[in-house]
C-alpha cells in the first residue's frame, strides 16, 4: 500500500469522529470567512472610477456639525472642480423604524452630473428637475419596497422637524449600491424655515489625479473661518461612516482569533486521541523498517487532509450562502455588498492547512520519539 492510501485508511477508521473533527472545522471556517469578508466590505468598500473623482466636503469637526450653504459658490469658483452638489442626510422613518436606507437632500440639477455612472431615463430625470416633491431612489431600495413611478413616498422626520411628503419620478442603477434616495435640498429649506446650512458638499473633479490638490485647496479656502472644511475622497468618507459603529476591526479579529485558538484545539484533540489508539501500529510500523520522517508524514498528511476537507466545505459554504443570501435585506439596508474574493478563499484554506500543521505537531513529535518495545508492550 502507498504512503498516501495508508493515510486514507487511517483517516477514516474511525468515521464518526472524522466527521465530527471535518464539521467542526468546516462550521467553524465557515464563520471566519464570512467574518473576513464583513471586514473586508466594511473597512475596504469597493470604489468605482466615477468615485475616485468625487470627494465630499464636510465640518471639521464632525458630520453632526453643519456648513454654510453659501460656501457651494466658493466651491464651483475654485480650480478642478467640474460640479458640486449640496447634500443633507435627512434619516426619515419610512412605515418602520426598521426600514433604513440613506436619504439625501440635493441641488437636483448637478446631482446627476456629480453622479456620473449612475444611469437613468432622461424623461425621468426631467420629471425629477421639475417637481418640487419629487425624488429617485436607486433600483434596490425600490426593490425591496415594491415602488413603482408615481409612488407616494411619505418620510417621517426622525432628525429633523418636517415630514416629507414625496413623489417617486425616476429610479437609477449603475452605482456601487443603487440604494440611495434622492430629493430637492429646496424642498427641505422650504419645510425647515430655509436656515441656509447643509450637511456637506459632493465634488466633482476635473479628473482623479486632481483630487489631492483638490483637498488641499479647498480646505486651505475655509480655513480660519467660522466653519472650516475637511475634505475626503469618497472611500475615506464611507469609511468615516463605518467608524461611528465603534473598533469593528478589532472586535472582528478578536474573534476570529478566539475561532483560531478553538480549531487548534480541536485538531490536536483529535489527532491525539488518533495517534494514541495506534501507537502499537506505530511500533510495527517502525520494527517494519518505516523511518522517523515516514511515520511524521503519516501524521501530518492525516491532520493536514481533514484539516484542508474541513477549510474547504467551510469556504464553499460561505460562498453559496453569500450568493444565495440577499444581505441588503437581510440586515435592512445596513450592509450593501460583500463579495467572497479569492484572496479571501486562499486565506481560509491556508488557515486551515496552517491549523492542520500546527494541531499534529505535539502528537507526531510524540510518536516520534516512542521506542519499538516500549509501544509493542503498551497496553491497549
Amino acid at each position: 500500500m502507498t504512503l498516501p492510501g495508508l493515510i486514507v485508511r487511517n483517516a477514516l477508521r474511525n468515521r464518526r469522529r472524522v466527521m465530527l473533527t471535518v464539521s467542526s472545522m468546516a462550521l467553524s471556517l465557515l464563520l471566519l470567512t464570512l467574518l473576513e469578508v464583513l471586514l473586508k466590505g466594511l473597512t475596504d468598500p469597493e470604489g468605482s472610477v466615477a468615485g475616485a473623482e468625487r470627494v465630499a466636503v464636510r465640518h471639521s469637526v464632525s458630520l453632526a456639525n453643519m456648513l454654510p450653504a453659501k460656501y457651494q459658490a466658493r466651491l464651483e469658483r475654485l480650480p478642478g472642480v467640474s460640479r458640486c452638489t449640496k447634500l443633507l442626510w435627512f434619516g426619515g422613518i419610512y412605515q418602520d423604524p426598521k426600514n433604513f436606507f440613506p436619504q439625501f437632500a440635493c441641488d437636483a440639477d448637478a446631482l446627476f452630473e456629480v453622479l456620473t455612472e449612475a444611469r437613468i431615463d432622461e424623461a425621468q430625470r426631467r420629471q425629477f428637475l421639475e417637481e418640487r416633491t419629487a425624488c429617485v431612489a436607486g433600483a434596490r431600495t425600490a426593490a425591496r419596497f415594491g415602488w413603482r413611478l408615481g409612488e407616494r413616498i411619505r418620510l417621517l422626520g426622525a432628525m429633523w422637524p418636517a415630514n416629507l411628503e414625496l413623489t417617486l419620478r425616476g429610479i437609477y442603477s449603475g452605482t456601487f449600491d443603487d440604494a440611495m434616495l434622492f430629493f430637492h435640498h429646496e424642498y427641505l429649506d422650504e419645510m425647515l424655515g430655509d436656515l441656509g446650512f447643509t450637511g456637506l458638499f459632493w465634488v466633482r473633479a476635473d479628473s482623479a489625479a486632481r483630487v489631492p490638490e483638490l483637498i488641499e485647496r479647498i480646505d486651505i479656502e475655509f480655513r480660519n473661518s467660522d466653519a472650516e472644511t475637511k475634505t475626503e475622497t469618497e472611500q475615506a468618507f464611507a469609511l468615516g461612516f463605518v467608524s461611528m459603529l465603534g473598533n469593528l476591526k478589532l472586535l472582528i479579529r478578536s474573534i476570529s482569533t478566539v475561532i483560531v485558538f478553538t480549531l487548534v484545539l480541536v485538531t490536536a484533540g483529535t489527532m491525539s486521541m488518533a495517534v494514541r489508539e495506534r501507537t502499537r501500529e506505530v511500533a510495527i510500523l517502525k520494527a517494519l523498517g518505516f523511518r522517523t520522517w515516514r511515520v511524521f508524514a503519516l501524521i501530518l498528511g492525516e491532520s493536514v487532509g481533514l484539516a484542508l476537507a474541513g477549510g474547504l466545505i467551510g469556504c464553499l459554504g460561505a460562498w453559496g450562502l453569500l450568493r444565495a443570501v440577499d444581505l441588503y435585506r437581510l440586515s435592512g439596508g445596513l450592509f450593501v455588498s460583500f463579495e467572497l474574493t479569492p484572496g479571501i478563499l486562499a486565506g481560509g484554506l491556508l488557515v486551515a492547512g496552517l491549523l492542520g500543521v500546527g494541531g499534529c505537531l505535539i502528537p507526531a513529535y510524540g510518536a516520534c520519539r516512542s521506542g519499538v518495545v516500549a509501544g509493542l508492550t503498551r497496553p491497549d
